[in-house]
């Protein structure tokens, strides 16, 4: 499976998630425009996009599209504003605040749509790469419409191919004509995602449908079960804005979104008689009970992630150094230097000697104490020859019995580049995740740019397994990897091509101290 490089913008993940923003001026801050309905309730609508910005850590500003007359329980009147103060609010902010994203609610009539196609396009035609998200409000929870014909019409042929990505729930998908695989395929084919928000729905599971460049299938969390559920799609939507306007690809901003939602719904109160508003927070982010899994179409994961059972954990989950070999004989090499932790990675299926140095590899590691050795890529030769663990890459998980491997209490370890791999990786509740790559590297081709000790620092602190740092690592960067929490850092090039392999085995292994 080829990587899109459009995920190398994602992993500029941000440590920052959650409890340390800002980590940079303000003024430095992305810029998130809301396009959409005041609501008088303050739950939904431009206040519920301004709480989610606001958490997000990015400046939104708004321009009032239409306002609402509306509390908890009833919306009693909608007047749009007229296409010419639209037109001005953002004509203001296009002088001062240019946005990196903008994301659209109810408009209220098709002059206030086209105006805002107008400057979507306008932005673009000046160099502003400007993500759209589109939540097409085409009502209210309460019964109001939101949208009549003509609006619905102008929103299929001129707001939604200009969208990013777009984000109806499963009755708006409907009356969207989004609902088929056809559909999405044509948007996608013209550069737009979607997700089919599934907070509507009666499940005990919350799924969203997700198709984009990056990935495509079922992000799933245990419904939050409150009553206080007014603004969910607004607060979906604003965080995915804010996360494209921060640097992350299509899917991460959506898993982030989802994360976000979520942690809203679990802070909501009520405000009045009726349904109360969510309520975003800075730190959603650092909870894993709001990480999804994501099960892409036809994967081993059933829906109903808690359902999953684990692999089978580490015998000693400090794994410390990781050295990743591609013979038998740098496997002994580097076990009889101490290191306990070793992958063998023989990339070449067509290998003669592929076999023979699998079975060598488990030999020797059987033989040396504490040794726990991980075949890469070649799982069936792995089940067959008894090996302790597998370890794979995201393009393997669609050819591996999964099952098979969990089944003979093989450990197994999963490589992720960025959000959306996490929650793919997190939904096998694997033995160990790797995460990267934590510097650049020679090593391999990588279509991602560096995440830094920072991002290897919040995955350590917010996954409950042991998480791997793996590229650029030497000794003279290990201790700071050490530092961050991660269980392991993996190393290459730093001891296969130093002039004294068993001195820099020795040199990362006293480097390597996990903070007490």
């Amino acid at each position: 499976m080829k990587k899109e490089a459009t995920c190398a913008i994602s992993t500029r993940a941000r440590s920052t998630l959650g409890t340390e923003f800002p980590s940079v001026p303000t003024s430095k801050r992305p810029v998130v425009w809301s396009i959409a309905g005041s609501d008088s309730g303050g739950g939904a609508g431009l206040q519920a996009d301004l709480k989610a910005l606001q958490a997000f850590g990015v400046h939104g500003c708004t321009a009032v599209a239409a306002i609402t007359a509306q509390n908890s329980v009833a919306v009693t009147q909608v007047e749009p504003v007229s296409a010419e103060l639209l037109d001005a609010q953002l004509g203001a902010l296009a002088q001062d605040m240019p946005p990196q994203a903008i994301k659209t609610g109810l408009l209220g009539s098709v002059d206030n749509l086209r105006v805002v196609c107008r400057w979507v396009d306008a932005l673009r035609a000046q160099g502003h790469p400007v993500a759209l998200v589109v939540d097409p409000v085409l009502g209210s929870t309460t019964g109001a419409a939101f949208a009549d014909d003509a609006v619905l019409q102008a929103t299929i042929a001129e707001l939604l191919p200009r969208a990013t990505l777009i984000t109806p729930n499963r009755v708006e998908a409907q009356r969207l004509g989004l609902a088929t695989p056809d559909a999405q395929q044509a948007l996608l084919a013209r550069g737009v995602s979607i997700v089919i928000t599934g907070g509507d729905a009666a499940d005990a599971q919350a799924h969203d449908w997700l198709q984009s460049p990056q990935a495509t299938g079922w992000l799933s969390l245990p419904r939050v079960d409150t009553a206080h559920h007014h603004g969910t799609g607004c607060t979906f939507a604003s965080t995915a804005a804010a996360a494209l306007a921060s640097g992350y690809c299509v899917a991460d901003a959506v898993v982030l979104a989802k994360m976000a939602t979520a942690h809203a719904l679990r802070h909501a109160y009520a405000a009045g008689q009726g349904a109360g508003p969510v309520n975003p927070q800075a730190d959603f982010a650092q909870h894993i009970g709001n990480l999804p899994a994501f099960t892409l179409p036809g994967g081993r994961v059933p829906l109903h992630a808690q359902q999953v059972l684990p692999f089978a954990p580490l015998s000693n989950p400090a794994l410390g150094v990781y050295a990743v070999v591609d013979s038998a004989v740098w496997v002994r090499r580097v076990l009889e230097s101490g290191i306990r932790t070793v992958q063998l990675r023989i990339k070449d299926p067509a290998e003669p000697t592929l076999a023979a140095q699998v079975q060598e590899s488990i030999a020797a590691a059987q033989a040396t104490p504490g040794a726990q050795l991980f075949i890469n890529d070649h799982w069936q030769l792995a089940l067959q020859l008894g090996a302790y663990g597998v370890h794979l890459g995201q393009e393997d998980l669609e050819q591996v019995d999964l099952q098979a491997l969990q089944s003979a209490g093989v450990r197994l370890g999963l490589s992720t580049h960025s959000y959306w791999e996490v929650a793919r990786a997190w939904a096998l509740r694997p033995s160990y995740i790797a995460c990267g790559p934590t510097f650049a590297t020679q090593s391999k081709d990588m279509p991602w740019i560096p995440q830094g000790l920072d991002n290897l620092r919040y995955w350590a602190g917010v996954l409950p397994l042991p998480v791997v740092g793996i590229a650029g690592i030497d000794a003279s960067n290990v201790a700071e990897v050490a530092a961050t929490g991660a269980a392991s850092a993996a190393v290459i090039s730093a001891i296969t091509k130093a002039a004294d392999p068993e001195a820099a085995c020795r040199a990362l292994l006293s480097g390597f101290r996990p903070p007490t």
